[in-house]
C-alpha cells in the first residue's frame, strides 16, 4: 500500500485530480467536428462543456460526506465505475442530446476522484505542508492539459472525435486498478452521524458560517471561473476567429497549461519563502495582470493570436500559484468534515464555472470579447478578494 510523503502517493492522487481537465481538454480541438458530425450548432456543442460542469457541481454535494462516514476508498471505487460507463456512452452518442446527458453522467462520476484526492490530502497532511502537496500534485497534474488537447486533436485526426472518449474510458480503467490495489483508507475517525439531507445540509451550514471558508471558497470559485472560461470560449475563438488548425490549436492550449505548471513550481517556492497567504496574493496579482492584459490586447492588438495567448499564460501562472493554496487553505480549519469542505469548494466553484461557460459560450463564436472580458472581470474580481482576505488578517 502507498505512503503518506512518498511520489507514489502523489503520483496517483494527481493521476485522480487529472480525470477532470481530461475531460474537458482532451477533445475541445474536437467541439468543430462534433458539431458537423451531430448537426448541431455552437452554443449546443458547448452545452457538452456546460453540462458537464453543471453534473461536476451536482455530483460534489454528496460524495465529501458520505466519504466523511463510509471511508475514502469505497466511494472512491464507485465513482470511478460509474465514469468509466459514462465514457463509453460518450463515445457512441448518436446525437447532441445523447451527448450532452452522457457528458452530465461522466461529470457526475469524474467528480469524486477530485473531492476525495482532496480530502485524503486533508486527511494526511496539514498546514503548508497540504498547501505544498496540493501544488506538487498540481505539478504532476498540468502535463494533463498540456499534452490533453495535442493528443486529443491527434485522436480526431486519425480516428475521429469518438476516440477521445475511448482514451478517457482507458484512463478510468487505469486509475481503478491503482486505487483498488495500492491506495490505502485515510479516514481516521469516520463521522458517526446517519447520512441524510439534513445532516449533509448542517455539515454545509457548519462551513458557511466561518468567514475563513466562505472568502475562500469566493477566491477557488473565481480563480476557477477564469480558467473555465478559457476552457469553455478558446477553441471557438482561437480556431474560428483566430483561423488555428486543430493542432496549432491544442499547442497553444498546451503551452497555457505549462504556464499553469510553472506556476504551482513557484508557489511551492513562494510557500517555503514568505508563507502560503502571501503567495496565494501572488498568484491573484497575476490572474488580474494577465485578465487586464488580454482585455487591452483585444482593444488595441494587431489581431494576432498572440494576444489571447501570452495574457493567458500570466493568468495560468497564477492560477498554478493560487488555487491548489486556496484550497488547501480552505480545508485546513475542518479535519472532521474534510470530505464535506471539498464537496462544498468543488459544488460552488464548478457552478461558477458553468454559469460562466454559457456566457462564453454564448458569444464567443462571435467575438474575442466574450472570453477576454471575462477573464478580466474574473481576474480583477479575484484580485479584489484577495485584498479583502488579507486586510482580515491584519
Amino acid at each position: 500500500m502507498l505512503k503518506p510523503n512518498t511520489l507514489g502517493m502523489t503520483l496517483v492522487l494527481a493521476l485522480l485530480i487529472a480525470l477532470g481537465p481530461m475531460s474537458t481538454d482532451m477533445y475541445l480541438p474536437s467541439l468543430p467536428a462534433i458539431g458537423r458530425a451531430l448537426q448541431a450548432d455552437s452554443p449546443a456543442v458547448q452545452l457538452t462543456l456546460s453540462g458537464f460542469m453543471f453534473g461536476f457541481a451536482i455530483g460534489q454535494v454528496l460524495y465529501g460526506p458520505v466519504s466523511d462516514r463510509l471511508g475514502r476508498k469505497p466511494v472512491l471505487i464507485a465513482s470511478l465505475s460509474l465514469y468509466a460507463f459514462a465514457s463509453a456512452l460518450c463515445a457512441f452518442a448518436w446525437s447532441i442530446e445523447t451527448l450532452i446527458a452522457a457528458r452530465f453522467i461522466q461529470a457526475l462520476g469524474a467528480c469524486g476522484p477530485i473531492v476525495i484526492a482532496r480530502a485524503i490530502v486533508r486527511d494526511l497532511y496539514s498546514g503548508d505542508r497540504a498547501g505544498q502537496e496540493l501544488s506538487r500534485m498540481g505539478t504532476i497534474m498540468a502535463f494533463v492539459p498540456a499534452v490533453a488537447p495535442v493528443v486529443g486533436a491527434g485522436l480526431e485526426v486519425t480516428l475521429g472525435w469518438r476516440a477521445n472518449f475511448l482514451g478517457a474510458l482507458a484512463l478510468a480503467g487505469t486509475a481503478l486498478w491503482f486505487v483498488f490495489m495500492h491506495l490505502p483508507e485515510t479516514v481516521r475517525q469516520r463521522l458517526e452521524s446517519p447520512l441524510s439531507v439534513v445532516a449533509i445540509l448542517s455539515d454545509f451550514g457548519a462551513l458557511l458560517r466561518s468567514e475563513h471558508f466562505r472568502l475562500h471558497v469566493l477566491l477557488c470559485a473565481g480563480t476557477y471561473g477564469g480558467l473555465f472560461a478559457f476552457i469553455s470560449g478558446s477553441s471557438f475563438v482561437l480556431q474560428g476567429l483566430y483561423g488555428l488548425g486543430e493542432i496549432a490549436y491544442g499547442l497553444a492550449f498546451g503551452a497555457c497549461a505549462l504556464a499553469y505548471m510553472l506556476g504551482t513550481v513557484t508557489g511551492r517556492f513562494v510557500v517555503r519563502l514568505a508563507g502560503m497567504a502571501r503567495a496565494i496574493g501572488v498568484g491573484a496579482a497575476a490572474m488580474g495582470t494577465g485578465g487586464l492584459a488580454m482585455a487591452a490586447g483585444v482593444a488595441f492588438g494587431p489581431g494576432h493570436v498572440l494576444e489571447i495567448v501570452a495574457p493567458m499564460m500570466v493568468y495560468m501562472i497564477g492560477v498554478g500559484i493560487a488555487f491548489p493554496l486556496t484550497q488547501a487553505s480552505a480545508l485546513m480549519p475542518f479535519p472532521e468534515r474534510a470530505g464535506a469542505a471539498s464537496s462544498l469548494i468543488g459544488l460552488l466553484q464548478m457552478t461558477a464555472a458553468a454559469v460562466i461557460g454559457i456566457v462564453v459560450g454564448a458569444g464567443a463564436a462571435r467575438s474575442a470579447w466574450a472570453l477576454a472580458g471575462t477573464v478580466a472581470v474574473v481576474g480583477l474580481a479575484v484580485f479584489a478578494t484577495e485584498r479583502v482576505i488579507a486586510a482580515r488578517r491584519v
